[in-house]
């Protein structure tokens, strides 16, 4: 069993001698995004002895680049998805209770150019309000056209006839992951970044544990686990042949990956408090102009991507339909020039039977399944379910038999770590400040450099915060997932990185990989 591992014992030396001396856990997860943070949250709460092993830094991949939208999804709606709707707003309810400093509701305007618009999306949009019930976040509105540009304030003006306003949410989906991660320490679960899990030991043939190596140090470290579960996203196909290979066996792959590239501009394009929302694109998508942090993001695509690289790049043909379908609806049309940072996020989609060249009308449910070795596998999905995901793979675990019966799961009332209790309720569209940091913002304020801010929002204290307590290890982790300036604007991230820097070496990182970072930097630039 583990030992109880404080939350505020992040130091990394701590973890990697707690990580030495553990022989025998419950759980294994491989894998640090969304759903592997929630697998550790709800098993450690449910008092089972957890060990996380992540190969880069926490939600590094797909779970820091979401649309940031915790919402039921209005196209599954129009797919006829009834279920998943419903399962997507009950959590997003919990998620919003639970987290009220990283999940906030957001109005959304669907602007109408034809007259039939309104009431057609309207209707769609009251059944929405209808499959929330009790979960509802706001009645939906028809808009006449003053309303509408009341409210979408640089909405294109010409031609416009109204509009619908709903409700979904949004939030911060890698700040959301450390608070999950930090919140499974609070309970004893012992996670590890930066070390990846190199080769699965078996017993009568019979997955029972990992072998896993620091990334810093190279040291190896052998944990034995009844359960090992495989959380590792667009990289699961990876994992099963991993298994596969060390059991003389085949997998065939089970994830269909597909990219969703966004663009980020200045507020100015959108000032305003509620998001934009095109029901359909020319490519049969769904377009969202989404205030969020002091900025604007455009998104997404939906484009098959045959290779699983750690920093996706856009192609082309993404950036100038994005461009493009804004421009149909923006006063103000955004150019290339006015991008300020692009990011493209993976989606781990789940194959269907048969070929497909479209990812767009493949399932956005998880899927779970188990090897012949027992290795549990779990892909598919999305940010807003991933409670409900993680439920559903300890109660897989249970009904193979790799774990025995458990306690009830407790996480629907589980508020995370830095829960405010006082009921506030943070506005995501303004620029990131203290209240990310909810519960803990006065001991963020008690650190070193608390008045002292690197970039509007970010003080030195926040870099010795993530380096102390949130397992910050790099620039680009300070940079891209403790703030999000990555995110937001490339080139401020790329001129504050030499003070983060400097601070890290200050805090014992002795390598914190800036040159690295500002490659990235570069990447994340829309030349």
């Amino acid at each position: 069993m583990t030992s109880r591992i404080s939350p505020l014992l992040t130091d990394r030396s701590q973890l990697l001698d707690a990580l030495g001396r553990i022989e025998q856990v419950d759980l294994v997860v491989i894998g640090g995004g969304a759903t592997g943070l929630g697998v550790a949250v709800d098993a450690s709460a449910r008092g089972l002895s957890v060990v996380l092993l992540e190969s880069h830094d926490f939600a590094k991949g797909t779970s820091s680049r979401a649309t940031k939208l915790v919402h039921g999804g209005v196209r599954y709606l129009a797919q006829g998805n009834i279920s998943l709707v419903r399962e997507a707003l009950h959590e997003r309810t919990t998620l919003l209770r639970n987290a009220p400093h990283l999940a906030a509701p957001l109005g959304f305007v669907m602007p109408s150019y034809k007259c039939w618009e309104t009431p057609f999306y309207g209707i769609g949009l009251k059944a929405y309000d209808t499959l929330a019930g009790q979960d509802g976040l706001g009645a939906t509105r028809f808009l006449a056209k003053r309303a509408a540009e009341t409210a979408l304030p640089g909405i294109r003006t010409q031609g416009l006839k109204g509009g619908v306003m709903y409700w979904d949410g949004q939030f911060d989906d890698a700040r959301l992951a450390l608070a999950l991660a930090r919140t499974a320490a609070a309970n004893s679960a012992l996670l590890v970044n930066y070390c990846p899990v190199t080769r699965l030991i078996y017993q009568d043939n019979k997955v029972a544990g990992v072998v896993c190596e620091d990334a810093e140090t190279g040291e190896k470290y052998t944990i034995h686990a009844k359960c090992v579960v495989n959380a590792t996203g667009v990289w699961v196909d990876d994992v099963r042949k991993m298994d596969a290979t060390q059991q003389n066996q085949s997998a065939t792959p089970m994830v269909s990956p597909s990219q969703g590239v966004h663009l980020v501009v200045d507020r100015e394009f959108l000032p305003s408090e509620h998001a934009l929302l095109v029901p359909k694109t020319a490519d049969g998508r769904v377009l969202f102009a989404v205030p969020w942090l002091g900025k604007v993001i455009l998104g997404t695509t939906d484009t098959p991507r045959p290779d699983l690289a750690r920093e996706p790049d856009a192609y082309e043909h993404e950036i100038e339909f994005i461009l493009s379908e804004a421009a149909n609806y923006l006063a103000k049309a955004p150019t290339r020039a006015d991008v300020r940072s692009v990011w493209v996020g993976l989606r781990p989609l789940v194959k269907p039977v048969g070929n497909t060249n479209s990812t767009k009308k493949i399932s956005r449910e998880h899927t779970i399944m188990s090897s012949d070795s027992g290795l549990v596998t779990v892909t598919g999905g999305k940010w807003t379910t991933y409670r409900a995901m993680a439920q559903d793979v300890l109660d897989h675990c249970v009904s193979q038999k790799v774990l025995p019966p458990l306690k009830p799961s407790v996480t629907k009332q589980l508020r995370l770590v830095g829960a405010p209790t006082d009921g506030a309720v943070r506005n995501l569209s303004q620029i990131s400040d203290l209240k990310a940091y909810g519960s803990e913002a006065s001991w963020v304020q008690s650190l070193p450099g608390a008045e002292k801010e690197i970039l509007p929002g970010l003080t030195e204290a926040m870099v010795r915060f993530a380096v102390r307590y949130e397992y910050a290890r790099t620039v680009e982790d300070v940079l891209a997932r403790r703030s999000r300036w990555l995110f937001l604007d490339s080139e401020q991230a790329k001129a504050a990185a030499e003070t983060v820097a400097d601070i890290l070496r200050e805090e014992g990182v002795e390598a914190p990989r800036l040159p690295e970072f500002l490659a990235l930097c570069s990447q994340y630039q829309c030349l």
